[in-house]
C-alpha cells in the first residue's frame, strides 16, 4: 500500500510501470537502457478513490487522462530508471493530493457603498465636461 494522504492509499497493483528509451543527454548509454519510466494509473476503476475525487482529479489532470479514464505520467527527467520511477510516483502523489483538496465556494459579492459613491461621482464629472462642449445657443429676442 502506498500512503498518499492519511486518508488515501492505493493498492501497488492499481499502477503499472512500462520502462521505455529515453531522449536526451547519456550519449551511447541512453541507446542502450530504458530509463524512461510511463506510469499508468486507472482512476475510473480505481476502489480506493471516492467519487468525487475521481471526478477532480479527471477535471485537474486534463490531457493526461485518456478517454478510458487512465492517467498516463512519463518521467525521463532523471538518467537512472530508479530516479525516474521515484519521480512519477510523487507526480502520481502530487495529483491526488491536489485532487483531494475540496475547493473552496466562491461567494458573490456586491459593490461597496463607497465604490458606487465613485463612480456616480464619475459619471456627473464626464457628463459635466460633455455639457461643457456642446456649442452655445443664441437666443434671440424680439424687441
Amino acid at each position: 500500500m502506498i500512503q498518499i494522504t492519511p486518508e488515501i492509499f492505493l493498492d501497488e497493483r492499481e499502477i503499472s510501470l512500462h520502462f521505455v528509451h529515453a531522449s536526451g543527454p547519456g550519449g551511447q548509454h541512453v541507446n542502450k537502457v530504458a530509463t524512461a519510466v510511463q506510469l499508468r494509473f486507472d482512476v475510473m476503476n480505481s476502489p480506493s478513490l471516492s467519487e468525487a475525487l475521481k471526478a477532480r482529479m479527471i477535471r485537474i489532470a486534463g490531457g493526461r487522462i485518456t478517454s478510458k479514464g487512465i492517467l498516463i505520467i512519463n518521467a525521463r527527467r532523471f538518467r537512472t530508471q530508479e530516479r525516474n520511477r521515484k519521480d512519477a510516483f510523487e507526480r502520481l502523489s502530487e495529483w491526488i493530493r491536489l485532487a483531494g483538496e475540496i475547493p473552496k465556494k466562491r461567494h458573490k459579492t456586491g459593490p461597496t457603498k463607497a465604490s458606487n459613491i465613485r463612480r456616480l461621482e464619475g459619471k456627473s464629472i464626464r457628463s459635466h465636461k460633455k455639457r461643457l462642449r456642446r456649442g452655445v445657443s443664441i437666443k434671440e429676442e424680439n424687441g
